[in-house]
């Protein structure tokens, strides 16, 4: 299953608590104050991976969390860091913040990262609270929360060329010609619901990408249809193709045909 955009809930990890512990030995009655502090909470870390297609992963799972940072111990014993918990998406995804509506990061190319939600800080044991004034102090911090969002997820398909046209135009028959993709094609409009990529190989040691966009219609710059889902994943191809059928199955106008689409682009 293809899916392009889906909206999820990021829950980084808490950090771990202080502690609140003297020293005691045999001939150290009176020892000073020895609690570790907590850990910190897991980050959710989101990174574009080279080989991974879709959000089709995020799209079975609408809530990650990280684990929470462990707590400090006695003997001033800090508690453990909690592990980062990574999130692997295609190059070309954009993280929108979906409560204030603007864009965190867009992951255009494979290595690309971000720390999508934060994880808490751990807190003070009593150690840190030691002076010159105070030599037995009781104070500690809890851990701090971590970050909780609420993360839309969009895959802008990146390509080197685009293929574009009114549904059955022929981009699949072509893509299929020029490269190893293999995209569904039938004699019927929409047989292309999702979008295609296929590397074209020009000789041993050169190549391009080709991307074959689901038909579009009339209105689509406006929504109409799965406009704004489909004219996305061209934005960042660096040359369309226009594919005008000559002699459509519909009986219109090429021509005319051809100006529609021009006009939604």
């Amino acid at each position: 299953m293809f899916v392009d955009r889906v909206q999820v809930e990021l829950q980084a990890g808490k950090g771990g608590d202080g502690c609140v512990s003297f020293r005691r030995e045999k001939y150290v009655p009176n020892g000073g104050p020895d609690g570790g502090n907590g850990g910190h909470g897991g980050s959710i870390v989101v990174v574009a991976e080279e080989g991974v297609n879709n959000l089709s992963l995020l799209a079975h799972r609408k809530r990650w969390k990280a684990t929470r940072g462990q707590h400090g111990e006695g003997s001033n014993r800090h508690g453990r860091h909690a592990e980062d918990l990574t999130i692997r998406v295609p190059p070309g995804t954009v993280l929108i913040d979906a409560d204030r509506n603007f864009i965190i990061r867009d992951l255009v190319q494979a290595g690309d990262s971000v720390v999508a939600a934060r994880g808490g800080r751990g807190g003070w044991g009593n150690n840190h609270y030691k002076s010159s004034t105070n030599r037995a102090p009781r104070e500690f911090t809890r851990g701090e929360d971590g970050e909780l969002r609420n993360i839309i997820f969009e895959l802008k398909v990146i390509a080197d060329v685009g293929l574009v046209g009114k549904p059955n135009a022929g981009k699949s028959t072509l893509l299929s010609r020029l490269s190893r993709a293999r995209p569904e094609i039938a004699d019927y409009p929409f047989t292309t619901k999702h979008p295609n990529l296929g590397q074209v190989q020009i000789d041993f040691d050169r190549g391009f990408v080709m991307a074959d966009i689901p038909g579009l219609i009339e209105g689509a710059h406006a929504g109409v249809g799965l406009g704004h889902e489909f004219l996305r994943h061209i934005e960042r191809a660096g040359i369309l193709v226009h594919l005008v059928e000559p002699a459509p199955i519909d009986g219109s106008d090429p021509l005319q045909n051809y100006r529609a689409i021009r006009e939604e682009l």
